[in-house]
């Protein structure tokens, strides 16, 4: 068999996937925060950096060890909005041989709909650490593609889990959206998914019975009202959510309620296929 990995270096989490002939053998991954501070120092933070490059080259030296021919990775809104995004590039090439591809919030869009989608008609959007992404394809052709610097790791250190202070923020901070014409859009990343596994009280994370299962508004108001009321603790002993992921997920909800809201989406189908299939499709790695 011939092995790819593929290591998405995002603003809350690292992400690794192992490829063999064209088929996903497994994915994993763990919660760094790369980006956190981000929002109000504009740079990443010694610690993060640090952490965050560590956790790349023990995902690079646990995939070659597996066999991996190729590692290749990829960093997404904290790498190309911090100042300092290049020195982070440069300390993971000290740590393990691997050239970090910073892409734009245009091409992260364009990779999470071919990862969720394929190239069929439909719309995603991607709540991620440090931006979300918005795109639309109708009849084949891409007639609507945003990135807007708003995610989960920025909400919680501009608002914590402050509720108030967290519509507040969302309302404010959708309307860079302006008008989007999709009454469903596909959801993907940690945040949906999180939300789908909460929803369908998983205690185990499931991704094959996440892919599909559609968050309504009414759906997305009780699990961002569980979110609200019970401990971060509890949220961890209760669901399959690992606690850092727990941390910010409430602001994730408050955002995605607001998002649907405000662009009128009716509903949201989670996918668990997202921009790192989409990386490895567009790339050549993943049939």
């Amino acid at each position: 068999m011939k092995k790819i990995a593929v290591i998405d270096i995002g603003s809350n989490s690292v992400r690794l996937m192992v490829v063999a002939d064209g088929k996903v053998l497994y994915k994993t991954l763990e919660i760094t925060r790369l980006g956190e501070g981000l929002a109000s120092s504009g740079v990443l933070s010694p610690q993060a950096l640090e952490r965050t490059a560590a956790t790349v080259a023990r995902f690079y030296n646990q995939a070659v060890a597996e066999g991996a021919e190729k590692v290749v990775a990829f960093a997404t809104a904290a790498a190309r909005s911090a100042k300092n995004g290049s020195a982070f590039v440069a300390r993971v090439a000290e740590l393990c041989p691997i050239a970090v591809d910073v892409i734009s919030g245009e091409e992260e869009a364009e990779i999470g709909i071919l990862g969720a989608l394929g190239n069929a008609d439909g719309g995603i959007i991607d709540v991620g650490g440090a931006s979300t992404e918005i795109i639309l394809r109708e009849g084949g052709e891409i007639v609507y593609k945003k990135s807007v610097d708003v995610g989960v790791v920025r909400l919680m250190d501009g608002c914590g889990r402050n509720v108030e202070k967290l519509k507040a923020y969302s309302l404010q901070a959708v309307k860079a959206f302006g008008t989007v014409s999709a009454r469903a859009l596909c959801a993907i990343g940690g945040t949906a998914t999180s939300i789908a596994s909460i929803a369908l009280k998983q205690k185990t994370y499931d991704g094959q019975a996440v892919t599909g299962f559609a968050v309504t508004k009414e759906t997305l108001a009780q699990v961002t009202e569980y979110l609200k009321n019970t401990p971060v603790k509890q949220v961890v002993a209760e669901t399959c959510v690992p606690e850092k992921r727990a941390e910010v997920l409430l602001g994730g909800a408050v955002w995605l309620d607001t998002v649907m809201a405000e662009l009128g989406v009716e509903k949201l189908l989670v996918s668990d296929a997202d921009n790192l299939e989409g990386y490895a499709v567009k790339h050549g790695y993943l049939g």
